[in-house]
């Protein structure tokens, strides 16, 4: 098979195996003529850029998941649902998941202003930004959930196909795109990685995914947010995109979708800094655990009426 084939068998990119055949590690690879050939029975290779375990701090009890996993075994029990429930439910998480998201931003529409957008109409007073950052993440969202539904893979393609919805008319010259200039997090106490190791790190981030099977699904969605934050790819919406890939692992793990409100944007934050100055995400994976049991809760309330 050909460069193209492995890496589409092993979700590892082109430019990593290209790198790998020249350190001799995909075993029985050839060039022949301008094409590198590797056996169809190839391994894919171990990747040694990082150590097997990884430092992660999370003073949780065992059975802390236990009452969420109880809630959603329930919720599960009443499926499927009426459409127009599920209508009904899925509607209002859009608004309020698009109304907290950008607000933690620094959007200043309304949740109801931020209805009133979803739903076509101009808000005076508000700039073209705004409404598009509506309207964006709105379309992030649906193609979040069409990737779920599909069962897809985390890759960096789907990483960078949500980024571009979100930076859509706003900034197409840096949508989908990986920065070229370093940046500073504000309020955070910690500089992202150079832009020059970016694309590396993005690449290092799937892979290390992959290694965290271990763990709840809600810490593995705490992990690809903070982990995918710390690197900081993209020049802006890397907070939107963050939330959206938190989602995606809660949402394939079957969970519902963990909403951050704007209201605790402070903690939020001091969570993520704490996580990005000691690998201690404790604090972080209870606010998301919060957020799954608050809209577990308000699911299963409106089921029982």
């Amino acid at each position: 098979m050909q460069i193209k084939e492995a890496s589409k068998k092993w979700n590892i990119s082109e430019r990593r195996i290209r790198k790998l055949i020249q350190d001799g590690r995909i075993e029985g690879a050839e060039k022949i003529g301008i094409t590198w050939i590797i056996p169809d029975d190839a391994n894919k290779p171990i990747d040694k850029r990082f150590k097997e375990g990884e430092n992660f701090i999370i003073n949780l009890p065992d059975d802390y998941f236990n009452t969420i996993d109880e809630k959603l075994a329930k919720l599960n029990s009443k499926r499927p649902l009426s459409q127009a429930t599920l209508k009904s439910l899925e509607e209002n998480n859009i608004l309020n998941w698009t109304y907290n998201s950008n607000a933690i931003e620094g959007n200043t529409l309304t949740l109801r202003e931020t209805k009133v957008v979803l739903e076509g109409i101009t808000i005076g007073g508000k700039t073209v930004k705004e409404h598009l950052e509506a309207i964006n993440h709105k379309d992030a969202i649906l193609f979040l959930e069409e990737l779920v539904k599909s069962n897809a893979d985390i890759s960096e393609w789907n990483i960078k196909n949500i980024h571009s919805l979100i930076l859509k008319e706003i900034d197409n010259a840096n949508g989908g795109k990986y920065r070229l200039e370093n940046v500073k997090i504000s309020g955070a106490s910690k500089v992202p990685v150079d832009y020059l190791k970016v694309p590396e790190e993005m690449e290092r981030l799937i892979d290390r995914y992959e290694q965290w099977k271990q763990y709840h699904p809600l810490i593995r969605a705490a992990l690809l947010h903070g982990e995918f934050v710390f690197i900081h790819p993209f020049v802006d919406g890397n907070g939107r995109t963050a939330r959206l890939l938190m989602n995606f692992e809660a949402m394939k793990s079957g969970y519902l979708p963990i909403i951050i409100k704007a209201n605790v944007r402070v903690k939020y934050y001091d969570a993520l800094d704490k996580a990005m100055l000691s690998h201690d995400y404790t604090d972080f994976i209870k606010i998301i655990a919060d957020e799954e049991n608050k809209i577990l809760d308000q699911y299963l309330k409106i089921l029982n009426n």
